[in-house]
């Protein structure tokens, strides 16, 4: 028991630097480091110099680019893990991910974006018009991920798409971001002033005419003081299903300061599992960073699939850390404390994650 509180104790202070936690330490937004304005995959020429010079313990030697030629860049994202499930009494290995990026700059106001998996088969695809509306709004065309809540790089979260029973016998399930989760539609996206931003799209993951579209929107606030920076916002959807639509209303926010950041996302889901069945997903993760390529990190992931049996909840604890000895490599150590209810015996898990980036 003293242990499991010592626990606790370092996952509160541990978790301030998951990928959404860069901008709002450094009181900036996911667009001043990502290709895509609503951050995520390829990074642009400010994030990847960031990244270069500020995520690993030790320094590039010699000159490294992104760039192809003066208009068109490239990344890779390469993921694996070694895993360990108690329950499942094994361990080994598994693939997650292998995304390679192409961005073209075809003029300032003209980017075109895509990534393919080559493990997975999918593969995201879009053009960015921007300058084109009032209020340094852009138009995004094409396949992407619909801006929902806060886009942490853990899709194993409740909030996202679950763990999906990998690592137990039970399918602890969580909301439709899982990886390769996509639509295919229009994407607008406004900023009325400095501080606040408005993005609404609208798109199809599913065959054409089969089911209408669905409908996205978000608001986010993320003013600063000083040097303490704040994110606060919410999140709707209307999704389509054969039958009966579905709703998600997220509400999140989170707060960053010199080393420190805390993110945490409630989502409230109407018909998402069944007819006539609410749910409720929580996220909350802090992290710290010890010193440059070295960070301590923490969430707790909370999953009420029917509201009128809350009794019955998945819910784990995550310890970690990250650290990158290399700017272009990141070891990613996990100890995951499942915590459901009713409570179940000898199901924990370790993760050691392989992340190799460009």
């Amino acid at each position: 028991m003293k242990i499991y509180k010592l626990l606790l104790i370092i996952l509160f202070v541990e978790q301030l630097f998951s990928l959404p936690r860069y901008a709002i330490v450094r009181g900036g937004k996911c667009s001043d480091c990502h290709f895509n304005p609503t951050g995520g995959l390829l990074r642009n020429e400010d994030g990847f110099n960031w990244a270069k010079n500020n995520l690993g313990l030790m320094k590039t030697k010699g000159s490294v680019s992104q760039n192809l030629n003066e208009n068109v860049v490239f990344g890779l994202d390469f993921r694996f893990q070694y895993l360990y499930s108690q329950e499942l009494n094994k361990a080994d290995f598994h693939k997650m991910a292998g995304g390679i990026y192409l961005g073209i700059n075809l003029d300032e106001d003209i980017k075109f974006l895509t990534k393919y998996d080559i493990y997975r088969g999918y593969f995201e695809a879009y053009g960015i018009l921007l300058n084109l509306l009032p209020f340094d709004g852009y138009i995004k065309i094409g396949t992407f991920l619909p801006d929902f809540g806060i886009r942490i790089d853990d899709h194993t979260s409740y909030t996202r798409g679950g763990d999906g029973g990998l690592l137990s016998k039970k399918n602890s399930q969580g909301l439709v971001f899982e990886p390769g989760y996509s639509q295919t539609g229009v994407e607008l996206k406004f900023e009325p002033l400095d501080q606040v931003s408005f993005t609404f799209s609208v798109g199809q993951d599913k065959t054409p005419f089969m089911r209408d579209p669905s409908y996205i929107s978000k608001i986010e606030f993320n003013p600063s003081i000083t040097e303490f920076n704040i994110l606060v916002g919410t999140s709707y959807g209307s999704f389509q299903k054969i039958s009966t639509p579905y709703r998600l209303v997220s509400v999140f926010g989170g707060f960053g300061i010199h080393r420190f950041s805390l993110l945490s996302e409630i989502v409230f889901a109407q018909n998402f599992f069944n007819v006539d069945q609410n749910s409720r997903a929580f996220m909350t993760e802090l992290a710290y960073r010890i010193k440059t390529g070295f960070d301590v990190i923490s969430r707790i992931d909370y999953s009420v699939p029917d509201l009128k049996e809350n009794n019955q909840y998945f819910s784990h604890l995550i310890l970690g850390l990250d650290v990158s000895p290399y700017p272009f490599i990141k070891l990613k150590p996990q100890v995951r404390f499942n915590l459901e209810k009713p409570l179940e015996k000898n199901n924990n898990s370790f993760v050691l994650q392989f992340h190799f980036w460009y």
